[in-house]
């Protein structure tokens, strides 16, 4: 693309907020202050794959991924009623999906504590229904659910564009030509829908993988993900070497996750968004 003037503010913008925090990223990961300087070493990287720190990312990386196939199951419906013309109120459902997204993300969390704490709204209901209190805040299916809730319009979007630029002939072609309701949906519309899963699978397994809030206010801070350790390390700890390498061993897991979804997104080009 032919650079132009008016390109140049977002390269220093980059520069200020891409490129030096990578520099500052990659010179705390792998150096160490020492009485004779500043010397160069790979203690931090190897710290990360301690049996402890190694559970904390499994557990991470489990709990996004949960994350991610219950936002597909439940976003790829969400975006076919949406795309569906047939369907009168689909601008009604599209609002109430957007506005959520209209309030802060931190208060939404909070509105999810009110809800799943003692006498919040559910362990009132269970009251009246004469049913025993069930523990639902501070549990895995706490974040699980906070992280769905917040993350959802990034999986319903990439598949909402996706399908209403598909063609509408070739399905129309498929029907005359006898194909039912499920030959339609499994040979022509998920096939040529697959460019949005995979934006929309990334879109939520990037920020579900690094979240710190959901996991501290609805996890009760008893169940530390990757993104509450490296919280720990760079505000409580202070120590910002080794916080910089697991950033940094989190970034290089995201990038070749992203390479991945590429290779796919090329092979089903499409409408994706990226």
């Amino acid at each position: 693309m032919r650079k132009t003037w008016y390109a140049y503010p977002y390269l220093v913008w980059m520069a200020i907020f891409i490129v030096i925090p990578l520099f500052l990223l990659l010179f705390y990961a792998f150096t160490v202050t020492t009485e004779e300087g500043i010397k160069f070493t790979l203690q931090h990287i190897k710290r990360v794959w301690e049996p402890i720190y190694l559970m904390v990312l499994l557990r991470s990386v489990l709990l996004a991924l949960i994350c991610t196939v219950v936002c597909l199951v439940i976003g790829y419906p969400v975006a076919s009623i949406l795309a569906s013309k047939e369907y009168s109120h689909n601008k009604v459902l599209a609002l109430l999906l957007v506005i959520p997204m209209w309030i802060n993300f931190l208060v939404r969390t909070y509105a999810w504590m009110s809800l799943l704490g003692r006498n919040g709204l559910i362990d009132i209901v269970m009251d009246f229904l004469h049913l025993p209190p069930v523990q639902l805040l501070y549990t895995d299916h706490a974040v699980v659910l906070g992280m769905v809730y917040n993350f959802l319009p990034f999986m319903v979007l990439p598949i909402y564009s996706v399908l209403t630029k598909m063609d509408k002939s070739i399905i129309e072609a498929a029907e005359d030509l006898g194909a039912d309701y499920a030959t339609v949906l499994k040979r022509i519309v998920i096939p040529l829908s697959l460019p949005g899963v995979i934006s929309g699978i990334t879109m939520v397994f990037m920020p579900a993988v690094t979240t710190f809030i959901i996991s501290r206010l609805l996890g009760g801070g008893q169940y530390i993900l990757i993104g509450n350790l490296i919280e720990q390390q760079f505000i409580v700890v202070g120590d910002w070497n080794f916080g910089s390498a697991i950033s940094f061993v989190l970034t290089v897991i995201i990038l070749i996750s992203m390479g991945i979804m590429r290779k796919y997104d090329r092979e089903y080009e499409g409408g994706a968004i990226w």
